[in-house]
């Protein structure tokens, strides 16, 4: 099957987020065993999702990782002009969710495999497919737990993310909590008899605001837009009527960390808060629930010198978007991102991706493969 083919499977699996993919999986397996690739499925702890890790050629010596993952965020948007999962192409242009984020690489990846299985590699190609990265990059430190006993030490990874097969060496860090604050219900005539769960959470915002002024001249990296690292409130729910005492209160919020600085401890002011309403009578939870690292790879790194080599164009410093590769760089692993398809088509109605677009990713990790020859 060619890219596009694989694409239209792909893309048919409604891998959302958050729910079973086995069956993903499964297909995956069959077609990379069918090519002759060495697969083992690794089951995360939920129960009924898995990452795939699967590798071409000799699995004893130090090869380069092709990183993806196989999920998808939720087609709920209502503007879909045809049915999210199934491949629809139009000209140029396939539609899909997940075309560009990011079954789009994966299908890439998968196309060139016979091609590899055929060169008599002197080094491996790892397939490195994981689920569960749009809720925070759940699924791969599973994964990246067990390298050691996958493969020989990878010489690098390439994270497939849509970077319009440009060459990112840089991304900002992520933490992302969710707070609870209960408190005592009541009539609203009488607010001396409860405790207002909204009015506490009011600390909370407030010790967030004063840490989003704070980092505007904290450290500083200007390969970032903003240059700085970021903090922000996404929700903010609680209560039931305008003439009830709100005994419940709940916000998320996240942090966005430059390379250097942890996003998990710009939270800790706004924690600290939290936990010291419990002074007052209220309970408090505080739970994070997604979290990654920067990524920050040198422009002169031996990954970074080859990925120019194999695009034809200089490297990027860094984008605003997360993805996986501060986890595999944390591991012990360089990494970079560079696939097909545009970040801005990601996460909206009418998702696509081109086919040029596909090729050049297919061509790319031939290039990538016909390195490791004997």
């Amino acid at each position: 099957m060619n890219a596009k083919e694989l694409l239209d499977h792909l893309v048919a699996f409604p891998s959302v987020v958050g729910t079973p993919n086995g069956e993903i999986v499964g297909w995956v397996r069959g077609y990379l065993e069918s090519n002759g690739a060495t697969v083992t499925v690794l089951p995360g702890p939920e129960g009924d999702r898995a990452n795939l890790f699967a590798t071409i050629g000799p699995k004893d010596a130090r090869g380069y990782i092709l990183s993806g993952h196989m999920d998808v965020v939720s087609a709920s948007e209502p503007t879909w002009t045809s049915d999210p999962f199934r491949l629809r192409a139009v000209g140029d242009r396939l539609f899909g969710r997940g075309a560009s984020d990011m079954k789009g690489f994966l299908a890439a990846a998968l196309a060139g495999l016979p091609a590899m299985a055929k060169m008599q590699l002197s080094r491996p190609i790892h397939f490195a497919f994981s689920y569960d990265e749009e809720a925070g990059c759940r699924g791969v430190p599973h994964m990246l737990q067990r390298i050691e006993n996958l493969c020989a030490p990878p010489l690098g990874a390439i994270i497939g993310e849509p970077s319009s097969m440009v060459a990112i060496r840089g991304h900002k860090g992520k933490a992302a909590a969710r707070i609870e604050i209960h408190g005592t219900t009541g009539h609203s005539s009488r607010p001396d008899k409860g405790l207002n769960a909204i009015h506490a959470m009011t600390a909370v915002m407030d010790a967030t605001l004063k840490t989003v002024d704070a980092l505007r001249n904290s450290a500083l990296d200007p390969n970032f837009e903003p240059p700085y690292s970021t903090l922000q409130i996404g929700t903010i729910t609680g209560g039931r009527s305008v003439n009830i005492i709100p005994d419940l209160c709940t916000l998320e919020l996240e942090a966005r960390a430059v390379p250097g600085v942890s996003p998990a401890v710009l939270l800790e002011p706004i924690k600290t808060t939290a936990e010291a309403l419990e002074n007052e009578g209220f309970r408090t939870a505080w739970e994070i629930s997604s979290t990654y690292p920067a990524l920050s790879l040198d422009a002169d790194a031996p990954l970074a010198r080859l990925l120019e080599e194999l695009t034809g164009a200089p490297t990027l410093a860094a984008v605003s978007y997360g993805t996986e590769a501060g986890l595999y760089q944390a591991a012990g692993i360089d990494a970079i991102i560079c696939g097909p398809g545009d970040i801005s088509r990601a996460h909206r109605a009418d998702e696509f991706i081109r086919l040029d677009e596909l090729a050049a990713c297919e061509q790319m990790i031939l290039r990538l493969a016909k390195t490791l020859r004997h």
